[in-house]
């Protein structure tokens, strides 16, 4: 069991129901509109409510930014790669788009796994990989900095991220991975085919096998002689412009056709 705190956190928590929630505190003294909400959840999911002092709060977040409300929860379930290509991650019958997953590569800062995952969720995408070691964890933090987007994530964990790869490459999905000395930008490359976008860490990028393994790299022409982008500032361009190219191909399928391609 973990403590979650923070408004979107716990409320999404208790929307998505993928975690066992086993109490929720509450700050004495104090109401607000997305704190009734909370209440009102968790009066209908029959989860007990407590009042407790800001300070008690602080103590069971282990940080100051509360926002009024901790709760107790299980730990965010994982899924395998098995099981989510078992439960038709691939599958997009219902979509005029394809499948898109975001694979992170030794990210290991709490802060960037959160907005990798906050921009992946807002921008449609499909799951996000990351391997067993050399990964952030899907901390109560982590969720605090997705804005609770953590919460309807379908999360993969793969034991080897290469192998990962191999599988989806089978599976006909193209995998391309972000690298900054990438000849090709991306906004020369066609996304709207299955693919697998692959972000590696902040101080090395990715990792030699990795990289080896992508069937494209492309790279963020920038201005200026400071590489400025760090990597979930970089991911969250990349993904919207995936998220830009689809959006055309859901406009040309409401019009009665669907076009798909490959490289530009």
């Amino acid at each position: 069991m973990e403590i979650l705190y923070g408004h979107h956190p716990v409320s999404e928590a208790l929307k998505a129901g993928k975690r066992t929630i086993s109490d929720i505190w509450l700050v004495r003294g104090r109401s607000s509109p997305r704190l009734e909400k909370i209440v009102e959840k968790a009066h209908a999911n029959d989860i007990p409510l407590t009042r407790v002092s800001s300070a008690r709060l602080s103590a069971l977040a282990g940080a100051e930014r509360h926002q009024g409300v901790c709760a107790r929860v299980s730990g965010f379930p994982y899924v395998s790669l098995e099981e989510a290509l078992n439960d038709g991650i691939l599958e997009k019958a219902d979509r005029p788009v394809p499948v898109c997953l975001l694979l992170l590569d030794s990210i290991q800062d709490p802060h960037n796994l959160g907005a990798l995952i906050r921009t992946a969720y807002c921008a449609g995408v499909d799951g996000v990989v990351i391997p067993k070691d050399r990964s952030a964890a899907p901390s109560p933090a982590v969720s605090r900095i997705s804005a609770g987007a953590l919460e309807h994530t379908r999360l993969i964990r793969a034991t080897n991220l290469v192998k990962a790869i191999s599988v989806l490459k089978s599976k006909g999905l193209w995998v391309a991975g972000l690298d900054r000395a990438a000849g090709d930008t991306l906004f020369s490359m066609d996304f709207k085919v299955p693919l697998a976008l692959v972000v590696g860490s902040e101080e090395k990028g990715l990792r030699p096998l990795v990289k080896k393994n992508c069937d494209m790299l492309v790279g963020i022409h920038q201005m200026g002689e400071v590489d400025a982008l760090n990597a979930s500032v970089a991911g969250g361009i990349v993904m919207y412009e995936v998220f830009r190219q689809r959006q055309a191909v859901r406009s040309i399928t409401r019009g009665g056709r669907s076009e798909h391609g490959g490289q530009k």
